[in-house]
């Protein structure tokens, strides 16, 4: 790209990545920008083999569930992580999921100061500094973003808010100019709330012809976001109904070992089909949605984006679809105890509930 114009649309966790790389090879790089990212120090480093040498087995999934502890606000104790994530988290001031706000503001200034430290050019500095909350939007880590602008053939395009204008053959627009490009980075986000007809590529035909897209017409409806009524043996991994997570592993895993509880309670009872019951359903939905609206009032004040809806974030709907909102640590430990019970509630085997199949199975046995 030495010889190339290039203009990067977005600013958030892909541009935040991509712009250093993309200004040092370019001839030059405009970064357009609608929301400035809230950068902190990242300070990668090489691990101690010392240390490393020191872990104990187990060690990887007690860090995966104190960190999650920790920031959802927790006690979990010691901070075992004790990274960037962790230190916004630090002081426990949480309240329903959201920071107090003496608290918030001390954490934003710190991330602001760091702009003014870095970027030379005053006014670039004040585009570049994130004026919401803290946890309006996810934030991002980095230690060579900010000085990137400070590279002769950087420019920031900031938009106030509005995005980018319009594309034309040769350029960009954005703010009524147009500025000429030879090559376009799109790093303007993912489409994390279309339907799963939609991500997969195909609709899945549950019982009686009924589609997914159909039955979550009016609103999704699951148990613990991974089993609907009318799908048997159907078992969906995604972030709607579920515990939200920071770290994104930390809920696979949690939904693999669901998943596969479930699955070897039903080859032990020797069941062909499982899937949710519609009261089960119905009670998890509840769960989701009310707990959706402890924060709603916050995210309301935030700029827009996928926490929020763009923006919207009273849309019943939205609470609905989106994420369980205490996150992923109280999501595990309510999976869990429902699965220690031994008696899969709000789940039918063949047709029938666990306790009656025992039986069933039991007087066959003898």
């Amino acid at each position: 790209m030495a010889d190339k114009r290039v203009a990067v649309i977005g600013t958030g966790a892909t541009g935040v990545q991509v712009v250093p790389h993309v200004a040092a090879s370019a001839e030059h790089l405009y970064v357009f920008q609608r929301t400035p990212s809230a950068v902190n120090v990242r300070d990668n480093r090489p691990t101690d083999p010392d240390w490393a040498a020191s872990l104990r087995p187990g060690w990887q999934r007690e860090r995966v569930a104190n960190f999650s502890g920790y920031i959802a606000g927790e006690d979990v104790g010691e901070d075992l992580v004790d990274d960037g994530w962790t230190k916004i988290f630090r002081n426990r001031a949480l309240h329903a999921g959201v920071l107090d706000e003496a608290v918030d503001f001390e954490v934003m200034e710190a991330v602001r100061a760091r702009v003014d430290a870095t970027v030379t050019d005053p006014e670039v500095a004040e585009a570049l500094k994130p004026y919401y909350r803290a946890l309006c939007k996810r934030p991002t880590f980095h230690d060579e973003y900010l000085p990137t602008f400070n590279r002769p053939n950087v420019t920031l395009v900031d938009t106030d808010g509005k995005g980018v204008e319009k594309i034309t053959p040769t350029a960009v627009v954005a703010n009524g100019q147009e500025y000429e490009v030879d090559c376009i980075v799109f790093a303007s986000g993912f489409t994390i709330g279309a339907s799963f007809a939609t991500r997969l590529g195909f609709d899945v035909v549950g019982r009686d012809g009924l589609t997914l897209s159909e039955k979550f017409a009016p609103g999704i409806s699951t148990l613990f976001g991974m089993q609907t009524h009318s799908f048997p043996n159907l078992f969906i991994v995604a972030i709607n109904q579920v515990g939200i997570a920071s770290n994104q592993t930390h809920l696979l895993d949690v939904q693999a070992r669901h998943i596969a509880g479930v699955v070897e309670a039903t080859q032990r009872v020797g069941a062909a089909t499982v899937e949710a019951t519609i009261e089960a359903e119905e009670r998890w939905v509840r769960t989701v949605v009310d707990s959706a609206r402890r924060n709603a009032e916050f995210l309301k004040t935030c700029t827009p984006g996928y926490y929020n809806n763009e923006g919207h974030p009273n849309v019943e709907a939205f609470k609905r679809n989106g994420a369980y909102a205490p996150g992923v640590w109280r999501f595990e430990k309510t999976v869990e105890e429902w699965r220690s019970t031994g008696g899969f509630d709000g789940l039918l085997f063949d047709g029938s509930p666990l306790p009656s199949r025992h039986v069933a199975v039991t007087e066959r046995t003898r």
